[in-house]
């Protein structure tokens, strides 16, 4: 999986500063963070529509979440670009968290998080 998210991390870098006529990113980028962030907001509420919509043993409702949650997470990528947060921050926060109860974690933050 890493693999995947380091070659996605290069492209979205190079192509931040690509022509928006020609790139999707570059066009997210170009419109600036409160359109990314738009984007997220509403990639999450399809992602949990898909979600709530998911029936067992329905590969095509799979399939939509599945979907949702890639497009999810391809505009926080593009999101975190955009602020010059590097990925690898989130996955070695993931790691740090990794056999941390989740209650313990959570308690561990300061009262405003």
């Amino acid at each position: 999986m890493s693999d995947t998210l380091e070659q996605l991390a290069d492209v979205l870098e190079a192509r931040r500063s690509a022509d928006p006529k020609s790139s999707y990113v570059a066009q997210l980028h170009h419109r600036g963070l409160n359109k990314i962030l738009e984007k997220v907001g509403e990639e999450a509420t399809e992602t949990i529509l898909a979600a709530k919509d998911l029936k067992a043993d329905d590969a095509s409702s799979r399939q939509a979440l599945i979907g949702e949650v890639a497009d999810l997470w391809f505009h926080s990528l593009v999101m975190l670009s955009h602020l010059d947060v590097d990925h690898r921050d989130i996955l070695d926060e993931l790691g740090r968290r990794a056999g941390v109860s989740g209650l313990e974690e959570k308690a561990s933050r300061r009262p405003s998080e």
